[in-house]
């Protein structure tokens, strides 16, 4: 039985051996499993969960260490499907700590993750998980879009939308608000940072009037506000020296996750999620710095 369905982008993150260097002055990089899936299933399973990614990712050597890796970790790869034809996608960035870290996908025309279809997982077994985790990236092409919108509605757990917003990363920008708007109708707890909640809904009263039960506001170093039951909880964030941001919001829903499974309180569990993406965003790798359990205690005490 699986604890959670993580639906989403995967591939390999590049990353820069030099810091603080233009991307056409990198020499070196080092190879990651990267993507929300790909992060957020290993944080997951670092934290004593069963998670089962459901994703594609290319019939290629970088494929093939995607699965090594998450089954090395613990990760349910049974959903993990290969396509036939496209290579999985390689995603470069630059690293300017503590605040700039631009990004290079390599994900046209498509890629594997976003000819997700329904024959790729087990409808029931994924409906039946305790939670289930979806996000904005993968509406951004069709067939992702209707799998993951089919995927959401059918859940019978603690339904979970990050709203993922990037914008490179669509064809037609415009038609973001309306799909993040429909995932988050079967939502029960929706995440984003301001401008994720902005290009979905313009602000948060408008997505609670969706009737989304909670609300997390992610405000990077200023915390986060917590939205449940008419209630507003600003929680405060965790100061760390930042050396890669990319991957905090990742370890933060990894934990958010795991702390509900493990039936804490919204708050706590907020708490506790900040403190493992301040972890993360004190290394350079997203996935290899996912904490332990133990870890994650050993900060937080």
């Amino acid at each position: 039985m699986i604890d959670v369905a993580v639906l989403g982008r995967v591939g390999i993150d590049l990353y820069p051996n030099q810091l603080s260097t233009p991307l056409r002055e990198v020499r070196t990089y080092t190879r990651f499993v990267g993507g929300f899936a790909g992060n957020v299933a290993t944080g997951l399973a670092r934290l004593g969960l069963r998670p089962a990614i459901v994703s594609r990712v290319g019939p290629d050597p970088h494929g093939e260490f995607v699965r090594d890796f998450l089954s090395r970790e613990g990760v349910d790869v049974r959903f993990l499907a290969v396509d036939e034809r496209l290579m999985t996608p390689p995603t470069f960035c630059e690293v300017w700590p503590p605040d700039n870290f631009p990004i290079t996908f390599y994900r046209y025309p498509t890629a594997p993750d976003w000819q997700l279809a329904p024959e790729d997982f087990d409808g029931v077994e994924v409906a039946a998980a305790p939670f289930l985790l979806a996000t904005g990236t993968g509406l951004a092409q069709s067939p992702s879009r209707e799998t993951t919108l089919a995927a959401l509605e059918a859940h019978d757990g603690t339904t979970i939308f990050d709203l993922d917003w990037r914008p490179t990363l669509w064809e037609r920008a415009n038609e973001y608000g309306e799909l993040a708007r429909t995932a988050a109708k079967h939502a029960d707890i929706v995440i984003g940072n301001e401008e994720e909640v902005a290009a979905a809904a313009g602000a948060p009263n408008a997505l609670l009037e969706l009737g989304v039960r909670t609300l997390v506001l992610k405000r990077g170093e200023r915390g986060v506000l917590l939205f449940h039951e008419g209630r507003e909880v600003d929680v405060p964030g965790h100061p760390v020296e930042v050396v890669n941001g990319l991957g905090a919001g990742d370890a933060f829903v990894a934990t958010f996750v795991q702390s509900l499974h493990a039936n804490l309180p919204l708050e706590e569990s907020v708490r506790r999620g900040s403190v493992a993406g301040a972890i993360v965003a004190s290394q350079l790798a997203c996935s290899e710095a996912m904490p332990t359990l133990e870890e994650l205690e050993a900060e937080l005490a």
